[in-house]
């Protein structure tokens, strides 16, 4: 590992289920040395000058998936499954202000619309299309299929709008679906490794 002059370096910290980057801090080898022993997220705090675990006071704890490192050796990407929030303004990330461009066209809508869907669960609303497919198993398994069979036309058809119009309402639907019956994604994700060939 390459530390800098400070004998420390970056950690990117990312959810292991949705990729969504989290927050960003400073390791030195002890902190690291203590995630490793540990499997969750320690880090070097600049300003207090002390180690600190992440949610050691609000219990937002960060629990380690894997780390990795760059090319240099000099940045770590660390892969949690967070407890609560990241960010200490209460946010689900430290990267919520966009200051260039418009992410409305990335997958930054993809935890967006999980906590939208988490959110239904557990505060219905009166009028909300998610809540009625929340409450009627029938309807939300009929409409996995049925955008999923208009996907497969416009394919076959070549028709690219077609295509993305009804990609985005099969993975919508299936969101529903895979929060409704608590569907751990690391079990599907560890399925579509045993595909990559």
């Amino acid at each position: 590992m390459k530390y800098d002059a400070n004998g420390l370096m970056p950690a990117v910290v990312q959810d292991s289920i949705t990729n969504e980057v989290l927050m960003v801090a400073w390791v030195n080898g002890e902190a690291l040395q203590l995630m490793k022993e540990t499997g969750y997220t320690h880090f070097w705090s600049r300003s207090r000058n002390k180690l600190w675990k992440k949610g050691e006071e609000s219990g937002n704890v960060q629990r380690i998936v894997s780390i990795q490192t760059d090319c240099d050796s000099d940045t770590l990407l660390v892969r949690v499954m967070q407890t609560g929030v990241a960010c200490h303004t209460g946010s689900p990330s430290c990267f919520g202000e966009t200051v260039y461009g418009d992410t409305s066209s990335t997958a930054a809508i993809l935890p967006d619309l999980k906590r939208v869907i988490e959110d239904r669960i557990a505060n219905p609303e009166e009028g909300s299309y998610t809540c009625k497919l929340l409450r009627d198993e029938n309807k939300l398994s009929k409409k996995i299929i049925e955008e999923a069979t208009e996907f497969v036309l416009s394919f076959k058809d070549g028709d690219e709008d077609g295509m993305a119009w009804e990609l985005a309402d099969v993975i919508y639907h299936t969101m529903v679906a895979v929060e409704k019956s608590s569907l751990p994604m690391d079990k599907v994700y560890s399925k579509l490794s045993e595909r990559r060939q």
